[in-house]
């Protein structure tokens, strides 16, 4: 027995199975014996893992080339090849409770055997395909045994060389429905214990064990499946114990009214579930409906479906498994057919003319019921009437309904009649129904139900009648006390006019007006204005005929606006600076809606309305900017503004446009400089300057005896100006080519005989400053206060210079206003 063992031992190990396995110490080490190479997959060993932890809910390898299984069986999980003859790894467990414990595992591996293992292991695969994983099994639904019924055998190859026992779980074994298989240990037969019921069970998938007798597994866990074959133990069923269908009468044939559905419980795609559908019966007897035998679909066959006939119809229908064949299950249902009602039937009046009398002026009187005759459905869209006035009521006098509960046409008069205009009518009305009427082949010509009603109108006296009966009126706002505001007229419909009628104000009405008693002429009676607090009125008036008769008109009177004011402009005096930022000028009326804004602006000057910019913003605000070629100065503009009420007032604004950046510069140089008439700086300069001239004109005539002087002076010397200048900041440099050139003269010094150079000038216009130069670089102080003044020798052409600033002192005319110079 020992070689013997001994050879079945180095075979294990040449096929890569669990040769030997020695434990060190209980649960600490494991060694077992493998080829040297392995491929992945291969199944190394197996460890009893419940010797070392029983409930291990955490299982590892601290090598990736193995994993290990929940029943402690290690495979490999990439090719290995053991370079050494010895691999060790760790196993680690781990329970729910967080204890550890580790497991030591050696690999030892053997070289001169591989060719053995490699052949052996490659005869034993090809085994085990063959009879470890059997087809799968399969039970008759409802087997009658006997049982237990073996249905399959799984079995190891590897039990020709170990003792092999066989296990299973999963459902139908240890888990719900429990005990309906289980396997023989030693054999590996599987066993069905009772009847199963596919419907509830259509499968079950096991898992079975191939262990030795020291609990190791030699095969991986083998599941296998158990199929329940069907049997025909379920009749189909509806899914409604009634079906309900409504068809419309008089439909054509193959019209599809409904659709009934039957189910089987049994196995689908198969005959036990092929179902077919006939009828076996209607009530009443005839042959009308016909269903397809697959579908279960309801179709008619005849169009002569009538519901003032039949008008419900009972089928019984069949289904039936097994294709329709005899031995099938079947079962049957109940399918009702309303046929729901059209209007095939016309409505008809009770008769044909009907005659009424009626006293004039009634109103709102019922004076005629029509009855409706109609065949179809009671209540229905096809039986309730609508009835028509389709002549003899063009002044709507009447007016024609229906009653709901009787179906009868309620004839009534909406406006009085007046037997003076005609004492007869005749209306013609026709009826329907609320559906439209529906021919069908079979039916009579179609005719519209109609009647004629003749209304004769009584006479009766009456009193006077207002026309218009409500009179609307607004009054000015504005009108004086007694003030005739218009007439309210009755007549008497006897006569046909308003003579001997008299007219009065009925009591606690309000008292804006008055009424003439016999013209009925309507006068203000107070003076009415918009601020008053009540501005409608409803004024009834009562006029009495020489019988006594009364009649009554309503006035409906509204005080109107009054236009009491015209437009202003509260704020006249505005400033433009040299941005030309518009202005806003924005106008004001007491008067409210609609006699105030929005508002109309005109400038009534023609050549002022030219020379600005204007921009209407909003209906109270208009915005004006000077044009481009407008100089600076004072304007004077008249503006006429009208209101939305047509009244129109005149504003003058006046506004200043200035050479400055803010309007505040504005005012400040004006405030300065508040007239641009000659004053007392002017005419000092003007003294100062003749004095100047005489100084040079001494000063010349001491020299040496010798001079050769080139002057132009001008007869009117004493005329000439020097104007004082206020700015203390450089001017702007003068580019107008019309300034006059320089002069150039020959000076030759008393005391060093040398001519000079050229001396130029420079005069600013304004009327403020005024500066002189020596050759062309040096600049003379402007002249400022009393007494203050330097002058260089030189010639001058004064009188050109003069011609130069007089033109422009002074006033300046404009197109249609005054400029002011500054």
């Amino acid at each position: 027995m020992a070689p013997a063992a001994a050879a079945g031992l180095r075979g294990a190990l040449l096929l890569g199975l669990l040769v030997l396995s020695l434990f060190c110490e209980a649960c600490k080490e494991v060694t077992f014996n493998i080829p040297s190479k392995l491929e992945a997959g291969t199944l190394v060993g197996r460890v009893n893992l419940t010797e070392c932890l029983k409930s291990a809910a955490h299982i590892s390898s601290s090598d990736p080339d193995f994993r290990i299984l929940e029943d402690g069986s290690i495979y490999t999980t990439n090719s290995i090849s053991l370079s050494s003859e010895e691999k060790t790894f760790t196993m680690l467990l781990k329970d729910t409770q967080g204890y550890e414990e580790k497991i030591h595992v050696n690999l030892l591996g053997h070289q001169e055997e591989i060719g053995k293992t490699r052949h052996t292991r490659e005869t034993v695969l090809r085994r085990a395909k063959r009879r470890w994983a059997p087809i799968p099994s399969f039970v008759m639904e409802n087997s009658l045994g006997p049982f237990p019924m073996q249905i399959q055998q799984v079995q190891s190859d590897t039990a020709q060389h170990y003792t092999i026992y066989y296990s299973a779980s999963g459902p139908g074994i240890d888990k719900d429905p429990k005990g309906l298989f289980y396997i023989e240990k030693e054999t590996g037969n599987i066993f069905v214990t009772r009847p199963i019921d596919r419907e509830t069970h259509p499968s079950f998938t096991i898992v079975c064990y191939a262990n030795t007798p020291d609990g190791y597994s030699p095969e991986v866990p083998l599941l296998h499946k158990i199929k329940i074959e069907d049997d025909n133990d379920n009749a189909p069923c509806f899914t409604q114990d009634i079906y309900h269908f409504v068809v419309p009468e008089h439909c054509k044939p193959g019209t599809v009214i409904g659709e009934v559905i039957a189910e089987d419980k049994d196995e689908a795609f198969t005959l036990h579930t092929d179902l077919r559908y006939r009828i076996v019966s209607e009530q009443p007897s005839s042959r009308v409906f016909s269903i397809h035998s697959e579908t279960g679909v309801i179709t008619t066959l005849s169009s002569q479906l009538d519901r003032e006939l039949v008008d419900k119809y009972i089928l019984l229908i069949e289904v039936r498994d097994m294709g329709g064949q005899p031995f099938g299950l079947c079962t049957t249902g109940t399918a009702v057919i309303t046929v729901q009602d059209i209007n095939d039937h016309a409505p008809q009046c009770g008769l044909s003319s009907y005659e009424i009398k009626v006293l004039e002026n009634r109103v709102n009187v019922e004076i005629l019921r029509i009855p409706c005759l109609d065949k179809d459905e009671l209540n229905s869209p096809a039986w309730c009437c609508k009835f028509s006035i389709v002549k003899g009521n063009e002044d709507n006098h009447f007016t024609i309904t229906t009653d709901k509960k009787t179906n009868e046409g309620v004839l009534c008069i909406s406006k009085g009649l007046d037997y003076e205009t005609g004492n007869a009518r005749i209306l013609e009305i026709t009826v329907s129904n609320e559906m439209p009427y529906a021919a069908v082949s079979y039916s009579k010509v179609h005719v519209q139900g109609i009647c004629n009603v003749r209304v004769i109108v009584l006479d009766e006296d009456e009193g006077p009648v207002f026309n218009p009966c409500l009179l609307n009126m607004t009054i000015n706002g504005c009108l004086a006390t007694g003030t005739v505001v218009g007439k309210h007229l009755a007549v008497d419909p006897e006569t046909g006019n308003s003579e001997g009628i008299r007219y009065k104000i009925a009591p606690d009405q309000c008292n804006w007006l008055t009424i003439d008693e016999n013209s009925g002429e309507l006068k203000t009676a107070i003076r009415l204005d918009v601020e008053m607090e009540k501005r409608q009125c409803n004024i009834s008036v009562i006029a009495t005929d020489r019988t006594g008769k009364t009649g009554t008109g309503t006035i409906w009177a509204t005080v109107g606006a009054c236009n009491r004011h015209v437009p202003r402009v509260p704020v006249d005096e505005y400033t433009i600076c040299k941005d030309r930022k518009p202005v806003c000028i924005t106008a004001v009326d007491p008067d409210e809606p609609p006699n105030g804004h929005p508002f109309i602006f005109r400038i009534t000057e023609r050549a002022i309305d030219s020379a600005w910019k204007q921009e209407l913003r909003d209906g109270t605000t208009l915005c004006i900017s000077p044009a481009a070629n407008l100089p600076f100065g004072t304007y004077r503009i008249p503006f006429a503004i009208m209101d939305n009420g047509g009244k129109e007032g005149t504003s003058i604004v006046n506004v200043k446009f200035c050479n400055c950046v803010t309007p505040r510069d504005c005012v400040i140089k004006q405030s300065r400089s508040p007239s641009v008439t000659l004053g007392v700086w002017a005419i000092l300069a003007m003294i100062l300057g003749a004095l100047l001239l005489l100084l040079i004109l001494v000063t010349l005539c001491s020299c040496y005896g010798r001079r050769t002087v080139s002057k132009h002076v001008t007869d009117d010397l004493a005329n000439q100006n020097l104007i004082i200048s206020n700015t203390e900041a450089p001017g702007e440099e003068v580019m107008d080519p019309n300034i006059i050139p320089l002069q150039s003269a020959t000076v030759n010094s008393c005391d060093q005989g040398v001519g000079m150079g050229t001396v130029g000038h420079e005069v600013t216009s304004g009327g403020q400053s005024f500066e002189m130069s020596k050759g062309g670089h040096q600049t003379l102080e402007s002249v400022r206060g009393y007494g203050q003044s330097m002058m260089e020798q030189g010639r001058y052409s004064y009188s050109e210079w003069q011609n130069f600033t007089h033109a422009r002192l002074g006033e300046e005319p404009i197109r249609g206003h005054t400029l002011i110079k500054n």
